[in-house]
């Protein structure tokens, strides 16, 4: 195994183990995420939660599914049920597949979706293979690009993309098999209005937004809707947004092509010089320097294609 940093991070720690180059395993509070080539990415399944597995870049690779093979592709997700075991194989010829493994916590994902995860007719999922969506995309290929540039990754963005992907799960590949009542009850995310906003905000995060207009479009007063976010989130609104305008800036900035001043307007700062301060503040380092380290991450053979979406 190789080096081992640990990182404080609330009620507890974040551990990041570089196994081989360019694998990647943080564990925490959330659970496990892994980041590894095809061949090394594998499990014997968890006793009560399910794994969720995407493709972040390289050849196509099939995964074994219990006893079932399933093709994964960028335009795929995959779930695993509980106690099922999985294993990725490379297809002859095929090199460079890197893939990414959530195995939530138990606590973590019961503290968030305690109704969402609970099977239906034996199954979580209809099906093991589902076609990704556009934000799943996205969150999946920013997680991939700040874990390979790790010295730059804080546990805080870390946990909250994770949630956003598990929110994406809840939202659209099991709402089809669950009534809403049912889906969302006990959840911190149960209130309509507050995920409508939530949705509105990552549909276009800019800095403009105003956040006592997006209460008035969900319906809710300003001291309601600030009171109910962060209750929802663990934020308030204006802190989940800077999230999501970090989480959209190293998207862009890792395919090496956008301009910091396109990035900068895009996200509605007034000058190039405020988002630089804010994504300094964000990340540690400056949107250029982040730029340049993304484009060709420590361990990567070549420049990672532009993230989706």
């Amino acid at each position: 195994m190789g080096e081992i940093c640990l990182w404080r991070c609330g009620g507890g720690d974040v551990i990041l183990a570089s196994v081989s180059r360019p694998a990647r395993i943080f564990e925490g509070r959330f659970g496990r995420l892994i980041l590894a080539e095809a061949p090394e990415l594998s499990g014997a399944g968890d006793a009560t939660v399910p794994v969720i597995l995407l493709k972040h870049q390289g050849a196509d690779c099939t995964l074994r599914i219990g006893a079932e093979p399933v093709m994964l592709t960028r335009d795929d997700v995959v779930f695993v049920e509980p106690l099922q075991a999985h294993a990725s194989e490379a297809l002859p010829g095929a090199g460079g597949t890197r893939l990414i493994g959530f195995h939530p916590s138990p606590e973590w994902l019961s503290e968030a979706f305690p109704e969402s995860f609970q099977p239906v007719g034996g199954r979580i999922f209809a099906h093991p293979r589902e076609t990704i969506t556009p934000r799943m995309r996205q969150l999946a290929d920013t997680l991939a690009i700040e874990a390979l540039n790790d010295q730059f990754l804080s546990p805080e963005r870390l946990e909250f993309m994770l949630q956003e992907l598990m929110l994406a799960v809840v939202e659209h590949h099991l709402a089809r098999r669950r009534a809403g009542s049912a889906l969302w009850r006990g959840s911190r995310f149960a209130d309509t209005r507050i995920r409508k906003a939530l949705g509105l905000l990552r549909a276009r995060p800019n800095k403009d937004v105003n956040i006592d207009d997006l209460a008035s479009q969900v319906g809710l007063s300003r001291s309601r809707f600030y009171d109910l976010f962060q209750v929802s989130t663990g934020r308030s609104p204006r802190a989940y947004l800077d999230m999501l305008c970090v989480e959209t800036a190293i998207a862009k900035l890792s395919s090496g092509r956008a301009r910091i001043a396109d990035v900068s307007a895009e996200l509605g700062f007034s000058a190039q010089s405020n988002f630089t301060r804010f994504f300094l503040n964000q990340v540690g380092i400056p949107p250029s320097e982040y730029r340049r380290a993304a484009s060709r991450p420590e361990g990567a053979d070549a420049p990672l294609p532009p993230p989706a979406g």
